[in-house]
Order: structure tokens, then C-alpha cells, then sequence
């Protein structure tokens, strides 16, 4: 039986390099994968998954997976769906149908909140839809294990308020964990942080 799984970390815990070598997996059985971006994510071009490591393969929007007739997606053994955290709540409830009525295994993999602690509306639904959920871990500069995506400014100054999405912006990012979350604390190396509300 197919399942829903739902794989989630902070900035920079390697979730689409992560993503791209379980397509690779499939590739090598002689498998296909299909790899699924949300249209807002235009970071790496159109179409187009990149990881950190260097590691990249063209991709199709959610858009497109959802104009797709049964018959060629029957074709794919599975579906890999990156950034899933701006899925929306019928986005998150089409791949379940996928999953129960295609019997295609569908992995998901996002953050799990914003840098203010918040839930993602699609990692909100998946938390709440997905058969496997399962952590993709790293760690704080600490060496504890990070659990907050921090945002901060040029200063160095963790941010805990505006906009939630800010694409393109990955410099601007870091995992760490809860307590240097709540301190602003970004480690050595960097200015004397502040958190500003």
C-alpha cells in the first residue's frame, strides 16, 4: 500500500538534497520519480530543484501534476514533491487521493514552521494527513539539535516578525536550536545578535 509521507527540517538540514537522491534511487532501479515543485518557488528557476550541495534536476510545478491524466501518472512509482510547505490545504488533500486511490507513494519534504515559530499552512495539513512523518535533522552551531528556522538581518539581528515567505533569501536563514532560537544567539562568528519583535 502507498503512503503519504512527510519529511520535514530547518533551513539547511539537506531536504532537497535529500529529496533528489531518493529520485536518484529510483532512477538507478530503473524507476521513474516524478519531482514536484509549488510555483512560488522560482529560486532556482522554473522547473528547475537545487540543493545546496550542488545537487539539481528539472522538476514540474503542482499545477502541472494536477492537470495530469491518470494514465501518465500511472507511469510513475513514485512522487516527490519539494518545499511542500506552500502546498495549500487542497494541494495536501489532492495527494492523498494519489496516494489511496492511484496507490502512489507521495514524499513530501518542507519545513515544518516559519522563522516566528509558526506552522506552514501545507506542512499544517500534512502534519495532520501524512501516513509517515518523519524528521530530517541537523544541528545548532551548539551542537544540540536544531528545531527553529532563524531569520536574520544584515546585522545579524534575528527577526520574529514580518512576512512569512521571503524566497530567494537562504543566506538570510539558519537552523538552530530552541534555546539560541529564543536568545537571538546565532554563534560565533557573527555580530552580537539581538531578537527583535
Amino acid at each position: 500500500m502507498a503512503k503519504l509521507y512527510f519529511r520535514y527540517g530547518v533551513m539547511g538540514s539537506s531536504k532537497t538534497a535529500n529529496a533528489l537522491m531518493v529520485r536518484y534511487n529510483y532512477q538507478e532501479r530503473g524507476q521513474e520519480a516524478l519531482l514536484v515543485k509549488p510555483s512560488i518557488d522560482q529560486r532556482d528557476g522554473a522547473r528547475f530543484v537545487a540543493s545546496r550541495a550542488g545537487l539539481s534536476h528539472p522538476c514540474i510545478y503542482f499545477s502541472d501534476l494536477e492537470k495530469m491524466p491518470p494514465e501518465e501518472l500511472c507511469c510513475y512509482a513514485c512522487i516527490i514533491v519539494d518545499e511542500a510547505q506552500f502546498l495549500t490545504r487542497e494541494e495536501v488533500r489532492y495527494l492523498t487521493l494519489l496516494v489511496d486511490e492511484r496507490n502512489i507513494p507521495v514524499i513530501c519534504y518542507g519545513l515544518r514552521a516559519d522563522f516566528k515559530g509558526d506552522l506552514f499552512p501545507g506542512s499544517q495539513e500534512l502534519l495532520a494527513w501524512a501516513d509517515i512523518i518523519e524528521e530530517v535533522k541537523t544541528i545548532c552551531w551548539c551542537g544540540k539539535k536544531a528545531t527553529c528556522n532563524a531569520r536574520f538581518d544584515k546585522n545579524g539581528v534575528v527577526l520574529k516578525e514580518g512576512e512569512q515567505v521571503v524566497l530567494g533569501a537562504n543566506d538570510q536563514y539558519i537552523g538552530l536550536c530552541r534555546r539560541h532560537w529564543k536568545e537571538g544567539n546565532l554563534g560565533p562568528g557573527h555580530q552580537k545578535c539581538e531578537t527583535v519583535q
